[in-house]
């Protein structure tokens, strides 16, 4: 195992998280969320807290009144309003635990929601993983965290409660209402002070949780490449699929450039092959062209069979970039084709009257 982990050094991919996180493993702390719902309960009661005292004090004055009613007819009245008193007071309160714990787990894991964690799975009733998850650094981990949790809540009472001594001996000379008072306002710093100690233990957790998270998802570097290659594919057959490319276009080329007319060069980055016959064209079409390699690979077979080379720059850019093989050159290319195929026929004494009279001549 030690060594299985040693040989995970390299950090999770996009993809590895995002499987992670829909199968729900996620770095999440339930100690966090319920550390945030404690501090909130104890800040709401510091608020609202007088109000669901005088609440439940009425209702208490109310049941213990002689003239309190016994048939129901009488009762449903008095019940309705206690009930809608006690919704009013304790609304609120809920409310604010209720988004403590929405915003505590939303900190943690953002929006999440997923099925994977309720899937039966015999792996989770397994004894052997059971036993071992029971000598895990993580249930070790547990442990301390809990035993921390005993240590910190038994420190933080006793500095509470002999911090508040005084107070609590004197209570013998007090009235009901201010010894409850009095009990009230120290169960409350009680209650406060332990929430916030216990929220930072929890946010010490969590960060732990993080740490976990990250080295459990960490891979190897064989992971990885198969990892790339399932998403990009294997480099090699896709090496070998630019090669076939290669070859089916250096096959096309052989077999069209040589029904060219001309070759239009850039010179050397870009090549188009054009040919034009009056009889069945209603344009000059282009027949072959490439960038690079293929515009070399062209020039090359355009002097293998005798096909004349034109160096005109920007026409070979333009034409290369606009029209695709197989197609009409656009009208506003006519002139500039025309002045080429004429000055080629002229050099191979072909009749260059097609040329001028289809393709300039016409629109006059």
């Amino acid at each position: 195992m030690a060594a299985h982990a040693e040989d995970r050094t390299e950090p999770p991919t996009p993809r590895r998280r995002s499987e992670a996180r829909a199968k729900g493993q996620v770095a999440r702390s339930h100690d966090l969320t319920a550390a945030a719902i404690l501090v909130a309960a104890f800040a709401a009661l510091g608020i609202l807290g007088p109000g669901l005292w005088q609440a439940l004090l009425a209702i208490v004055v109310a049941g213990l009144a002689p003239e309190f009613p016994t048939s129901l007819a009488d009762m449903t009245p008095l019940v309705t309003a206690i009930g809608s008193s006690l919704g009013r007071r304790l609304g609120p309160l809920l409310v604010v635990l209720f988004l403590a714990g929405l915003i505590a787990l939303y900190a943690q894991v953002g929006w999440l929601f997923t099925w994977q964690p309720l899937t039966p799975s015999l792996s989770k009733i397994n004894p052997l993983r059971g036993l071992a998850r029971l000598f895990s650094v993580r249930a070790t981990m547990a442990a301390l965290i809990s035993f921390a949790k005993v240590i910190l809540v038994g420190v933080v009472a006793y500095f509470t409660v002999v911090h508040a001594a005084t107070a609590i001996i004197n209570a013998f000379a007090l009235g009901f209402h201010d010894v409850i008072r009095l009990g009230a306002s120290l169960m409350w710093e009680l209650g406060m002070k332990l929430s916030v100690a216990l929220l930072v233990l929890a946010l010490l957790d969590f960060a732990w949780q993080r740490f976990r998270h990250e080295r459990d998802l960490r891979m190897t570097k064989e992971e990885v490449k198969d990892e790339l290659r399932s998403m990009e594919g294997d480099p090699h057959i896709k090496r070998r699929r630019r090669q076939l490319q290669l070859q089916l276009h250096m096959q096309r080329l052989k077999k069209d450039v040589p029904k060219a007319d001309v070759v239009v060069t850039n010179p050397t980055h870009f090549a188009v092959a054009i040919a034009y016959e009056a009889e069945t064209m209603l344009a000059p079409k282009v027949v072959a062209k490439g960038a690079d390699y293929l515009a070399i690979r062209i020039r090359q077979i355009a002097v293998e069979f005798g096909i004349p080379i034109v160096e005109r720059k920007p026409l070979a850019r333009a034409l290369y970039e606009s029209v695709d093989v197989g197609q009409y050159i656009p009208e506003r290319f006519y002139r500039a084709v025309a002045e080429i195929l004429a000055y080629i026929y002229e050099l191979t004494g072909r009749s260059p009257r097609s040329v001028d009279q289809e393709l300039v001549g016409a629109p006059a």
